[in-house]
């Protein structure tokens, strides 16, 4: 989808209630409507950028933004009120940037019976048109909830009797030797710097995939594959047990 351009557009888009994904400022700019649009990003929960005004002119494209670029997202964002309330499985995603990664973990959440992807409102990626198509449609059936802090939202599904496996090359066990308690939620670190300390000592178990080849880690994505289909065997296992 085409970003929103100057003041007025975004500022209209606001008072209507579409979703955005984030709304990016040209630093230096300001003025009165300025801050009005500001205000109302604030009230809404909007995330709000300021970055170099060349990065604007190019997304843009030659339109007069008059320092105000606005992304829109492609489905609305759920609450962790409403997707907690099922006890299902909740995939934590630890500042993923790369949409395409998003994506397919949303896709991947969902194959696998997922209630729900939480993601962090800044640093990193946000639902917009490269998320849904690298989804595959599963962004049309599977919650995604952004909330600002993720550590805050760890403690709440904690409060709630959620049990917190965090992926990492640090963990104790192996993916396939810990013993999952339900209601789970699964939390996948960014790429490259994985889970970030704080999250870390949030999760009640660190678990790894044992990796045979020189490479040390896989790419989020592939890596939430294995978790989450381990996860959903384990729940089919129980589930014929029973």
């Amino acid at each position: 989808m085409s970003p929103l351009v100057g003041i007025h557009p975004v500022r209209e888009a606001l008072l209507a209630g579409r979703p955005l994904d984030r709304v990016v400022v040209a630093k230096g700019a300001g003025g009165a409507r300025l801050q009005e649009l500001l205000a109302l990003c604030r009230e809404r929960g909007i995330p709000v950028r300021v970055e170099p005004r060349e990065r604007l002119d190019r997304a843009a494209n030659g339109a007069n933004h008059q320092g105000v670029v606005a992304f829109g997202a492609a489905e609305k964002y759920s609450s962790i009120d409403d997707t907690a309330a099922s006890g299902g499985l909740h995939v934590i995603l630890d500042g993923v940037e790369d949409p395409h990664n998003l994506g397919a973990i949303i896709r991947t959440a969902h194959a696998a019976g997922a209630a729900a992807v939480v993601i962090p409102e800044r640093r990193a990626a946000g639902l917009n048109e490269t998320v849904g198509r690298a989804s595959a449609g599963a962004l049309a059936y599977l919650p995604v909830v952004r909330v600002v802090n993720i550590n805050k939202t760890l403690d709440e599904l904690k409060a709630r009797g959620y049990w917190i496996y965090g992926l990492d090359e640090r963990g104790k066990d192996t993916y396939d030797q810990v013993m999952f308690t339900k209601p789970s939620a699964i939390v996948l670190g960014a790429e490259g710097s994985g889970l970030h300390e704080h999250v870390a000592k949030r999760c009640d178990f660190l678990v790894r995939i044992p990796m045979a080849g020189q490479v040390a880690s896989l790419n989020v994505s592939v890596a939430a594959g294995v978790m989450l289909f381990e996860w959903k065997r384990r729940a089919a296992s129980e589930t014929m047990a029973g």
